[in-house]
């Protein structure tokens, strides 16, 4: 077979003899030998164009993307064309990856008054956005367990961990059912992996109008909000272990790759799963007996919302073709003028689960627009010091296939050569959002200031720390989002980034590989959610609800435009370690809070087990049962994870003040040194073993929760372990933590002592 895999050396370039020097630096220091960084900014900017990205989103979005349909390839091959034309050197790297679809699907309800589901949605009258000459996927769920069930169903609100604590109170048992859960309150795959070890046969999750129907707006196409008979499609790959294609996990899915069994892998969950539109759940949820709901499970369907089980039988179909399918990842650069070796990357993905013009096409069509823009720079004469590296990923909904196989597939040469990967997804009108790389936080800071919000007229910088700000007011906000109000109020502090959990191509890198990485958009003001993963994400409803004529598309590819551009071309180290310094102090904090928070719990409640409270407070005409005990919880060990973050604040004031002193004065030479120091930093704080229980996740520092999905733990390993009563991991994971952060302190004090000397 040919090979389609050519080396990421080969597609970069040679990077043998060129030295590892300086890195992009804060100050306005030249970014070409005839411009300054405001004068190439102003340039970029000025080829930037809302009518273009509409025009390429429309033509995207125009059939269904979903991975192995012909016009996610075709879209593939287009931008590899559109690339080449902006003067990028431009390949496509294929993965065959385990992808499966829907072969049978059957979900109906048994018994005197039959019905069965409808899997598809019908056209809306009036959108001729999406010409959708294709077929549609229908309701599916990726990497779910095929079977065929049938049993009494179970209603179990949001189907996430609390819930079924409230249903051992409530005196009801899932096993042996079929559960219905409503979508919302956690991500899709914690529904049917709850499911599963509550002894669930099999599970159905409907979007509820009371999250994103009727109840919140006008549904489409009057409104923005999912239509009757909307479904939202995904996947339930268990991505708390891993991502990327589930049988090749940690190396590439290139051609000859030993595959795992697919039973075997701790990926693929084992109980059968299907989303339905609420149309059809309110026939399901009108099925159930027992008691009453408690308040806060109540949705917005014509119905008394009832625990359940139902008298009469689901049956649940679904079997599914477990093939390999091929991924298309494009991939472009352009080489570096003076430092080829040091690499900038930037990426979004091109598939979706239908159309996808929002999800994830609105990111995608400002990466274009960056595209053309730096190539219309190089063509004029300008070229970057750095490398710079243009990915659209395939197979990102399923599981991040497409970033994550080519992350392992070239671990090592990423590892060596990436300053930062710059990340995107989708967009819509609004107020900045960024996490990432706490260390980096300066340096988003400094350049999102730059950017005006085309609303507003003050900064996007600005309306974030605003919003930041007024989050923390809100009856949910937690420790982080109020912690995060306090610097982004105080205008000497640098506004926080948050911390990267999972959901998007970022992944790879900063998860896997220990690589900084940004994750950025814009969102909160646009209406979205409503067509999310449905076939009613088209440009139409982009174009009316999302981002009006994509004003905030071009206010992305500049915000991003910008910080690759700095990032390719301005003369110092990007990473401030003070800002890392205060998250990792307000981090090691929050874990003794809630450790203590959780001994208080524990005591309290073995106190009302052993009174027999539970039961004498319970109504006793219902069903009701005790809560599921909590573990004693002993003094956890976190002092080697103190003095780590003491030793961090320590190392990062003096390398910031020697930095401040020193870093605009020095020679070539001693910036070629200081590079060398500070170019990896950031995966010091990565350990090959991985967290414990979840060897895929390397980074010690933020990685996404066990039981949250998408959402990130800090300190995960630690937090975790006391969360989950795991004790002496807790302790081993305290020390895993404290290593990594005094390696990266270790080499901050090498960086400090040169900036002294010189």
């Amino acid at each position: 077979m040919k090979n389609r895999f050519p080396s990421l050396t080969r597609l970069l370039g040679a990077a043998a003899g060129c030295a590892i020097v300086s890195l992009p630096g804060l100050s306005a220091a030249p970014a070409s030998s005839t411009l300054t960084q405001t004068a190439l900014f102003a340039r970029f900017d000025a080829m930037i164009s809302a009518p273009l990205q509409q025009a390429w989103d429309k033509q995207m979005a125009s059939n269904p993307n979903q991975v192995g349909s012909p016009h996610d390839k075709a879209n593939a091959l287009w931008e590899l064309g559109e690339f080449k034309k902006f003067g990028w050197d431009a390949n496509i790297e294929v993965f065959d990856v385990l992808y499966p679809t829907p072969l049978k699907e059957k979900l109906e309800i048994l018994g005197p008054h039959p019905f069965h589901a409808t899997l598809q949605e019908p056209a809306i009258p009036g959108d001729g956005s999406a010409s959708e000459t294709e077929p549609a996927l229908p309701a599916y769920l990726a990497y779910q367990g095929d079977g065929d069930v049938t049993a009494p169903i179970v209603y179990v609100n949001y189907g996430m961990k609390a819930d079924y604590d409230a249903l051992a109170r409530m005196g009801i048992s899932v096993k042996g059912k079929i559960v219905i859960a409503r979508y919302g309150h956690g991500w899709r795959g914690l529904k049917v992996l709850l499911a599963q070890q509550h002894g669930a046969l099999g599970c159905i999750i409907y979007s509820d109008p009371a999250d994103d129907g009727y109840a919140t707006d006008s549904v489409y196409p009057k409104g923005p909000q999912r239509p009757s008979f909307g479904i939202q499609r995904g996947s339930v790959e268990d991505t708390s272990v891993m991502n990327g294609d589930p049988l090749t996990p940690g190396y590439g899915a290139v051609p000859g790759a030993k595959r795992i069994p697919i039973k075997a892998s701790p990926a693929i969950l084992k109980i059968p799963a299907i989303p339905i539109s609420y149309a059809d759940a309110e026939h399901f949820l009108a099925l159930m007996t027992g008691d009453v709901v408690p308040a806060g499970w109540r949705g917005a369907l014509p119905l008394t919302y009832r625990v359940g089980p139902s008298k009469v039988a689901v049956h649940l179909l679904v079997k599914s073709d477990w093939s390999l399918k091929p991924i298309y990842d494009v991939i472009a650069k352009i080489k570096g003028s003076e430092y080829p070796n040091q690499w900038v990357i930037r990426g979004n993905h091109h598939d979706g689960w239908v159309e996808g013009a929002a999800d994830p096409l609105s990111g995608q069509v400002a990466l274009l627009n960056e595209a053309k823009a730096i190539g219309e720079l190089v063509k004029s004469g300008w070229r970057p010091k750095r490398t710079i590296i243009y990915t659209s990923w395939d197979g990102e909904e399923p599981g991040l296939l497409g970033s994550v196989e080519w992350t392992e597939t070239h671990a090592a040469a990423l590892r060596e050569h990436t300053l930062v990967y710059i990340n995107s997804d989708t967009n819509a009108r609004g107020i900045l959002y960024i996490s990432g790389s706490q260390d980096w936080t300066a340096f988003a800071d400094h350049l999102d200031s730059k950017v005006t919000d085309p609303e507003t007229k003050v900064s996007v910088e600005a309306r974030r720390r605003a919003a930041l700000r007024v989050r923390a007011l809100t009856p949910t906000a937690g420790a982080q989002a109020k912690f995060a109000a306090r610097l982004a109020a105080n205008p000497k502090d640098n506004a926080p980034l948050g911390p990267l959990g999972s959901g998007s191509d970022y992944g790879g890198f900063y998860d896997h590989l220990g690589i900084a990485a940004l994750n950025i958009g814009y969102g909160g003001e646009g209406h979205t959610d409503g067509v999310y993963h449905s076939r009613y994400d088209t440009f139409a409803h982009q174009m009316r609800f999302g981002d009006p004529d994509f004003v905030y598309g071009t206010v992305l590819a500049k915000t991003i435009g910008h910080l690759v551009l700095a990032a390719a071309d301005s003369t110092l180290p990007p990473q401030h370690p003070s800002d890392l310094a205060k998250a990792v102090d307000f981090f090691v904090k929050d874990i003794r809070k809630e450790e203590k928070t959780r001994r208080k719990a524990a005591l309290r409640q073995a106190a009302m087990l052993r009174d027999n409270v539970f039961t004498l407070a319970a109504d006793p005409t219902r069903t009701h049962g005790n809560p599921p005990a909590l573990k004693a919880v002993p003094h956890i060990d976190l002092t080697p994870l103190e003095s780590a973050a003491a030793h961090l604040d320590r190392a990062a004031k003096a390398y910031d003040a020697a930095f401040a002193a020193k870093g605009t004065h020095l020679s070539t030479a001693a910036r070629a040194r200081l590079f060398t120091i500070m170019f990896r930093i950031d995966e010091t704080l990565s350990d090959p073993k991985g967290l414990i229980g979840r060897a895929w996740y390397k980074n010690l520092v933020s990685a996404p929760g066990r039981y949250t999905g998408y959402g990130a733990k800090t300190l995960p390993g630690v937090r975790e372990a006391i969360e989950e009563g795991r004790w002496s991991d807790a302790h081993a994971s305290a020390i895993q933590a404290a290593a990594a952060i005094n390696a990266y302190c270790a080499q901050l004090k090498t960086a400090t002592a040169l900036l002294k000397r010189s």
